[in-house]
């Protein structure tokens, strides 16, 4: 099993740590349990986390105390060493992105923030990546990252 700094982990992936309404949510937090260590996040994917957080508030499937209290089980990842922040090249990483859209999305389908996210990994020399998204996790291979499955 890889360590928590060479997996890169799909932001919506991880917003499963936090919003506890999936058999995802179990899966990914038995697998966290396992592998300990920090997990290497960019600024853009914990701002994509909070905004899906927020996102389910608005939709209903939390109310404001459980919206507080996932935002600081996010915020106490930070803090506590559980999770990173990671700096990136974004010029890279979205001119990569717009060289894998037109390679692999007119045969894969994969939505815009997929293809940013397995370039990310790829710019971050993350090998392995985590994903609950089929298409997404195709393109994580077809690129050669090795994706982890849970």
């Amino acid at each position: 099993m890889p360590d928590a700094d060479q997996v890169y982990v799909d932001p919506s992936a991880l917003t499963c740590l936090y919003l506890h309404q999936h058999d995802r949510s179990r899966r990914i937090i038995a697998w966290r349990a396992r592998i300990g260590g920090t997990l290497p996040v960019t600024h853009h994917g914990r701002v994509e986390i909070t905004n899906a957080l927020c996102r389910a508030r608005f939709e209903g499937h939390l109310d404001d105390a459980g919206l507080q209290e996932a935002l600081a089980d996010l915020d106490a990842d930070f803090t506590q060493g559980r999770s990173d922040h990671v700096s990136i090249l974004w010029r890279a990483a979205l001119n990569l992105a717009a060289d894998l859209s037109r390679r692999h999305t007119p045969r894969l389908g994969v939505r815009t923030g997929d293809v940013l996210h397995v370039a990310c990994a790829l710019e971050l020399k993350r090998p392995h990546f985590l994903t609950f998204d089929d298409r997404q996790r195709a393109l994580a291979k077809a690129v050669g990252l090795k994706p982890i499955n849970l």
